[in-house]
């Protein structure tokens, strides 16, 4: 019987769609600086290349913003603002489109998204708007041009959603220099978002979380006549169900959140909070927003994007071939980029808007802070294509992933250790270039500017020849290794 559940259970796990990520924000009062946190990793295929892109400030747009014209996800078209704002992606390298994270010029943020899942009997109801509906893939190119706080964001989106549909379930997260707004889809047509609380953090993977809503209540927004679509299609009671609850009125609830999303929250809970002790199983439950035990670094952020059940039986990298490794962890090798945002706006933007990223699969890959501050990036940042070269950045690291996975557990330590060092040290000269900058751009901005670039590009060249030495020496290793493993001797031992 034990075995026919856990048959079942995995054949759900490996039914889920490739797309999902996991969401993690922390407001200003729990986080060890002061800072406003946004931790997200993007994960798909392993082959989708990522490029940096900046992009311009335009004045006199006409015209419309086409996912079709860029071979993006659908048909989805929007008015262009006439006047767009300089802002910054890190998008998909066939359609440019889908930036996974970035700024605008006045310092408001978007990372996205969250892929979630409403309940089937809605769905038939108010479907997404598959063929024109907006995406992911356009939602960075729409909305970081014209929004000027993280709450504006919310609207423009929730406006899009109302009047044309969302193309899928996702979850986005808009952050600004005062706040971190959560927006989740129910239906095609239907949506939620709440601002995060300052002394609380909040976490998600591939599910609804959001629960509370209260109308005429500044932290609450959502579309109109949500509570009541819910009554009239019977998935919301009054009498019977009491509050009112988003996630139990519009979200997918089922066995295939058993392995593949509550074990995540579960598990960054439990890392947040070490006395937490809860029901993997019983997700549905998790709290909603929490206190840390201790305030949280851009470090933990990390740590948590990099984590795979580490030191348990359910690691799948560690204990390979058991049947412990039932449920999905964080750091996936199809992972494309993860990263951790950090708003701290005592600071000029130039520098108090920064984003940590990762290329490819978090636990093999070095974090490497990203200044908004930043005219461009050393060569390869702008190329990649779904097949490996010798130039994209992206490729670099994916090379070496894919080397480090032929034996993990003799392998990966190598690495983790090399780019762990590398980070440490890194810490120790980000601190000095910070203060030198903010010296300096008292009296000069453009000389200020020069030191964060030439700073930045030396990290990227630094961290790219770290890489390559990695790459040449799990290559040289793994050659040694498949040449023992088929040598073929003779009788006397010998070749």
């Amino acid at each position: 019987m034990k075995n026919k559940i856990f048959l079942s259970i995995l054949i759900l796990a490996l039914s889920l769609p490739a797309l999902a990520c996991t969401t993690i924000l922390v407001g200003e009062k729990v986080s060890k600086d002061g800072s406003l946190l946004v931790a997200r990793s993007a994960d798909s295929k392993a082959i989708k290349a990522q490029v940096f892109l900046i992009h311009p400030k335009k004045v006199g747009q006409t015209g419309v913003h086409s996912s079709k014209a860029h071979d993006g996800a659908n048909n989805f078209v929007y008015p262009l603002p006439e006047n767009s704002m300089r802002y910054t992606t890190i998008a998909n390298s066939h359609t440019k489109l889908h930036g996974a994270v970035g700024y605008n010029e006045v310092g408001v943020g978007i990372s996205g998204t969250e892929t979630i899942y409403a309940k089937d009997e809605l769905l038939k109801i108010d479907p997404y708007n598959e063929e024109t509906g907006i995406t992911e893939d356009d939602i960075p190119d729409v909305l970081l041009p014209r929004m000027k706080s993280a709450k504006e964001g919310v609207l423009i989106l929730g406006d899009i959603v109302e009047k044309i549909g969302a193309g899928e379930g996702f979850g986005v997260v808009f952050i600004d220099k005062d706040e971190i707004w959560y927006f989740e889809t129910g239906t095609g047509h239907h949506w939620i978002a709440n601002k995060l609380p300052k002394d609380k953090y909040f976490a998600s993977g591939n599910q609804g979380r959001l629960q509370i809503y209260k109308p005429n209540n500044s932290n609450f927004l959502a579309s109109k006549g949500l509570v009541e679509f819910a009554i009239k299609n019977g998935t919301y009671d009054p009498k019977k169900d009491g509050k009112f609850n988003f996630t139990k009125a519009y979200t997918r609830d089922d066995d295939r959140d058993l392995t593949y999303n509550y074990p995540r929250v579960w598990w960054i809970q439990k890392m947040f909070n070490p006395s937490l002790n809860q029901d993997i199983t019983k997700g549905a439950n998790f709290p909603v927003f929490l206190e840390p035990s201790k305030k949280l670094s851009v470090q933990d952020l990390k740590d948590a994007m990099r984590s795979h059940y580490d030191g348990t039986k359910y690691d799948p990298y560690v204990n390979q071939n058991t049947q412990d490794d039932i449920y999905r962890t964080i750091s996936v090798f199809r992972t494309y980029e993860s990263h951790v945002m950090q708003v701290r706006p005592w600071l000029p933007m130039e520098i108090g808007r920064v984003t940590y990223v990762a290329l490819g699969m978090a636990d093999l890959s070095v974090y490497l802070p990203y200044y908004y501050g930043l005219d461009g990036f050393i060569d390869g940042y702008d190329k990649g294509s779904y097949e490996a070269d010798d130039e994209s950045i992206y490729w670099v690291y994916r090379k070496l992933q894919t080397l480090v996975m032929m034996d993990y557990n003799k392998y990966a330590p190598i690495v983790k250790d090399a780019y762990k060092n590398f980070e440490a040290s890194l810490e120790a000269r980000q601190a000095k270039m910070e203060k030198e900058y903010v010296e300096i751009y008292k009296k000069d901005k453009v000389k200020a500017n020069e030191l964060l670039n030439s700073f930045s590009k030396q990290v990227m060249m630094d961290a790219k020849l770290l890489t390559i030495d990695l790459t040449n020496k799990i290559f040289t290793m793994l050659t040694n290794d498949t040449d023992i493993k088929w040598k073929q001797l003779n009788k006397n031992k010998k070749d």
